[in-house]
């Protein structure tokens, strides 16, 4: 099974905050994704990470939430894409959008 679990997650309140800038929370959301060894891609929106059950994705979103302890409130958007045997798509969905086109879309 493969799991794509797309997701934003920081703090609104001004306790975790400085200023308009939530990136010193997301930093360490991400360093503990970038620790679980789990494949995953930072985008400017959110980040995806590429599980292999639904229970992992969410003990994903659950270690997240416990690198902004003591934040007073915290926002976070969850999707996820679940598919029975395959594996490698974080990449692989990408690659084939670029094969119909016939060119890389990355930057």
């Amino acid at each position: 099974m493969s799991v794509l679990l797309e997701f934003a997650m920081f703090p609104t309140s001004g306790d975790c905050r400085e200023g308009s800038s939530v990136s010193r929370q997301v930093a360490k959301i991400i360093n503990m994704i970038d620790h679980s060894g789990l494949p995953y891609q930072l985008t400017p929106m959110g980040t995806i990470v590429e599980c292999e059950s639904v229970k992992e994705a969410l003990g994903i979103v659950e270690r997240s939430y416990e690198q902004l302890e003591g934040c007073e409130r915290v926002y976070s958007t969850i999707k996820l894409d679940i598919r029975e045997g395959t594996i490698g798509r974080l990449k692989g969905k990408i690659a084939s959008v670029e094969d119909k086109i016939g060119r890389s879309v990355h930057h």
